[in-house]
């Protein structure tokens, strides 16, 4: 009886090991039929992941190319602000090297340069609101002493120095408020004291009967005519025995940028 048991399970293990003997061997002569099937069915699988992971590493890439580039417009924007900032700063340097360029220019026009003037820069307006006084870069080292007259654009006078230091000196203006100075009516030949307001501005006091037309002109006493200032308005009062005349300088004061002292 344990005999035929034994037969028989020795029967059934062959045929199993039969069976996977068959197994491997169809197996291993159609491996690639079923790998490929296999690889296939993966790839069929895996495609749309394969799909977003292309297009997530695209985007990122993408994103990375937009920073660099917006990072290297940034720069480009600065150096091109930059190169701007440059160009307005040499341009307004040569504005304003042609202007003093053409000054000097009107200056050398206007007087003969072999006179005896000594051309200065103006260093300060002191009294900003009313321009009483100038400080210039020539002194006594210059040849400039106290009571010399200084003139703007080589033939209008403008005052007179009042204090003169090695290499530096102050102008009190002819038009500091409550400064006299003795001039001539033009037009009459008559002397009068004009008296400064500030600013380039006059004013003379007249007897009310005497005519004096607008645009009269007022010059220093000396050989050479020069110009102090030109009467703009006339105030009078019929109440009043005196009249006053306003006068203004042929120069705006505040536009100088160098003077001129005669030896």
């Amino acid at each position: 009886m344990n005999y035929r048991l034994d037969k028989k399970n020795k029967k059934k293990k062959v045929f199993k090991f039969a069976f996977i003997a068959i197994v491997v061997f169809l197996i291993f002569m159609f491996r690639a039929a079923i790998f490929g099937s296999l690889s296939f069915t993966t790839s069929t699988i895996f495609r749309p992941v394969l799909i977003l992971g292309n297009n997530v590493s695209g985007e990122i890439s993408n994103i990375g190319s937009i920073f660099h580039n917006r990072k290297s417009l940034m720069l480009e924007n600065e150096d091109l602000k930059s190169q701007i900032l440059q160009s307005q700063a040499d341009r307004a340097n040569y504005i304003s090297v042609l202007d003093e360029n053409n000054k000097l220019k009107e200056i050398l026009a206007r007087k003969n340069w072999s006179a005896n003037l000594i051309l200065g820069n103006i260093l300060s307006k002191k009294n900003q609101s009313v321009y009483s006084s100038l400080i210039i870069d020539i002194g006594m080292n210059q040849g400039v002493m106290i009571g010399q007259r200084v003139f703007a654009l080589g033939n209008i006078p403008i005052g007179k120095i009042a204090e003169a230091d090695a290499n530096s000196s102050k102008v009190i203006l002819f038009s500091s408020p409550g400064e006299k100075t003795e001039v001539i009516v033009s037009s009459k030949y008559i002397f009068m004291q004009l008296v400064g307001r500030g600013g380039g501005n006059f004013e003379m006091i007249l007897p009310r009967d005497f005519v004096l037309d607008v645009g009269t002109e007022v010059v220093l006493p000396g050989i050479t005519p020069y110009v102090l200032g030109t009467v703009a308005t006339i105030i009078s009062d019929p109440r009043d025995a005196f009249q006053k005349a306003l006068l203004v300088s042929p120069v705006n004061i505040q536009e100088l940028k160098f003077v001129q002292v005669e030896r």
